[in-house]
C-alpha cells in the first residue's frame, strides 16, 4: 500500500514539475514588449553574434561568458540586435538574451563596493571586467552581487545600467 502512495506522489510531483517547466518555457517564448534600447544579459555560457537577423548570416563573435550585460538596440521578429560593453553590435537569437540585469565594472582602477549607498565601509573591491547581478539601483548607486558577495557601487563605474535608472 505504501508503494502505491509513493508512486502516486511521484506521479503528482512529476506532473507539477512538468507544468512548471511548461510555464517557464511559455514565459521565455512570450514576446518581449519592452521598447529598445534596454539592458539585458546573455543567458548561456556560449552565444553567437551574427551579422544579420537570421541563422544564414555569418557569426561575427562567439561569447563564452554567461551573464555578460548587453544593450538591446533593435528587435526583428525573434532576433535582437545587441551591443556589448565594448561597443560591438550584432544580432542574437532572442532566446540567448535574458531579462536578468547584470553589469560589468569599468574604468582603470578597482571599484569599491560599500555596505550602503555612499556608506563609509568598503566591503570589498572589484577589478574592471568583473560581472555581477544588479538587484537595485537609485541615486547613482547600484547593488552589485558577484557570486554571493554584494555591495553598493557608483553607477558611473558600471556598464549595464543607464544614468539615473532606478531598479527595484
Amino acid at each position: 500500500m505504501d508503494s502505491g502512495i509513493s508512486a502516486r506522489r511521484r506521479a503528482a510531483m512529476a506532473a507539477v514539475m512538468a507544468a512548471a517547466m511548461a510555464c517557464g518555457a511559455a514565459a521565455d517564448a512570450a514576446p518581449d514588449l519592452r521598447e529598445p534600447p534596454y539592458y539585458a544579459s546573455l543567458s548561456p555560457s556560449r552565444a553567437r553574434m551574427r551579422t544579420g537577423p537570421g541563422r544564414t548570416f555569418p557569426s561575427s563573435w562567439v561569447y563564452v561568458r554567461a551573464d555578460l550585460p548587453v544593450r538591446v538596440v533593435a528587435v526583428f521578429k525573434e532576433w535582437r540586435k545587441v551591443e556589448d560593453p565594448g561597443g560591438t553590435q550584432g544580432w542574437m537569437l532572442g532566446t540567448l538574451v535574458s531579462h536578468t540585469r547584470t553589469a560589468i565594472v569599468t574604468g582603470g582602477e578597482t571599484a569599491e563596493l560599500r555596505d550602503r549607498p555612499g556608506g563609509p565601509h568598503v566591503l570589498w573591491r572589484a577589478q574592471p571586467g568583473v560581472v555581477g547581478r544588479l538587484s537595485q539601483c537609485g541615486n547613482g548607486w547600484c547593488r552589485l552581487d558577484v557570486h554571493g558577495q554584494a555591495g553598493f557601487v557608483q553607477t558611473e563605474r558600471l556598464w549595464g545600467v543607464a544614468p539615473g535608472e532606478v531598479l527595484p
